[in-house]
């Protein structure tokens, strides 16, 4: 288990979404949750996105996996990353806990990646708060205030911002942590071999979100509003939008995003999608209530598999989204759809205060023969 070296109000107040912060020693004793030979092992799978970044003779170059060897290129000038590794490695899984202090529908993933001396990714900026750890090496680090900078295209797959003066340079040594905040320009290169562990927070903004909604009026066949005028006088001039009919127009839209109903079934659908694959292994056969009960009373713990998106919203006691879906309890009960969206493993003892017992087994039970949780 990680524990944070950080004074997390103070964190919260004075640099979350404000400031980069480099804080040396955010972990002590810092062990690698993965071995670069594990990392290049997942960098082979197909289902699993990965990326490889080179700089040979001064032409920055990067290609999507899987990648099968990696021997031609060198001891030098290039980088694999490896994103959603918390997917696929539990001890990776781990890294993320210690900054569950940060809502869990921000959080994306944890990537992780494996630079040779000089390697890196080129600077650049980002549209999301991250918190990288140095694992394994050393690297050095370079952050720029959040100014308008110029971005071009370094390669096809590479997006790059004009030169930056630094308020972050350091060099960061295993057990380091750097927050960069959405907007702030960065760049590292590794002293020696590295691992750097990149856990990332979604920072959607208004143009994904009201394209994601308005994808789901249209994939859901919801039915909104027309526009109607039945209060037409008669006009001059036949090209003319006046003013009160922008105002029903934008009222018509606004109709819809303010269905409370209508707006929490998009975003707990939308936020609790997993954006890259799971490693979810549906039961053969299916357990039945009484075979997970049993499990549970044996001491078996029900786990949920790691980077499973569960939220819910506050108020609400009967239902909650899990992976894209909406999940419904047979009653009432807070606690059982906390349990199920804000812990990652569940035992019996989690389940004697549950108002309804065997109505959340059952849902749990179809949550496991899903996949989603399993005994282990």
């Amino acid at each position: 288990m990680y524990e944070l070296n950080l004074d997390i109000a103070h964190f919260l107040e004075h640099y979350w979404q404000k400031r980069p912060l480099l804080i040396k020693g955010g972990f002590t004793d810092f062990q690698d949750p993965i071995s670069p030979d594990e990392l290049a092992g997942l960098a082979m799978e197909e289902v699993i996105e990965s990326r490889l970044v080179t700089r040979f003779d001064g032409k920055w170059a990067a290609e999507h996996g899987p990648f099968e060897s990696y021997d031609h290129l060198g001891e030098e000038n290039w980088t694999v990353l490896v994103q959603a590794c918390n997917h696929w490695a539990p001890e990776v899984h781990e890294l993320a806990l210690p900054f569950q202090f940060i809502p869990g529908w921000r959080f994306d993933d944890v990537m992780v990646s494996f630079s040779t001396p000089h390697g890196g990714v080129g600077p650049h900026i980002d549209n999301y708060d991250v918190f990288i750890t140095q694992g394994q090496g050393k690297r050095h680090w370079r952050v720029g205030d959040a100014k308008p900078l110029e971005e071009f295209a370094a390669h096809a797959a590479l997006l790059h911002c004009e030169p930056f003066e630094a308020i972050i340079d350091a060099i960061m040594e295993p057990g380091d942590i750097l927050y960069i905040p959405p907007g702030f320009p960065h760049e590292g290169y590794a002293i020696e071999p590295s691992l750097n562990f990149s856990v990332g927070f979604r920072a959607p903004d208004a143009k994904a979100l009201i394209s994601s909604f308005a994808d789901h009026l249209i994939d859901n066949d919801l039915r909104t509003e027309r526009y109607g005028d039945p209060d037409l006088k008669p006009r001059a001039r036949h090209g003319e939008i006046q003013p009160h009919e922008l105002h029903r127009l934008r009222e018509l839209m606004q109709q819809a995003l303010d269905d409370e109903t209508l707006f929490k079934e998009w975003f707990g659908t939308m936020i609790s999608e997993a954006k890259h694959d799971l490693d979810v292994s549906p039961m053969e056969p299916d357990y039945s209530a009484e075979e997970v009960a049993d499990l549970l009373t044996q001491g078996e713990p029900a786990i949920k598999v790691p980077g499973l998106r569960s939220v819910w919203f506050s108020g609400e006691s009967r239902s909650c989204y899990i992976d894209g879906e909406a999940w419904t309890l047979p009653s009432e009960d807070a606690a059982a759809i906390s349990l199920l969206c804000d812990k990652d493993i569940i035992t019996q003892a989690d389940m004697v205060e549950l108002a309804d017992q065997a109505g959340f087994l059952q849902l749990l039970t179809r949550l496991i023969n899903r996949g989603y949780w399993f005994f282990g």
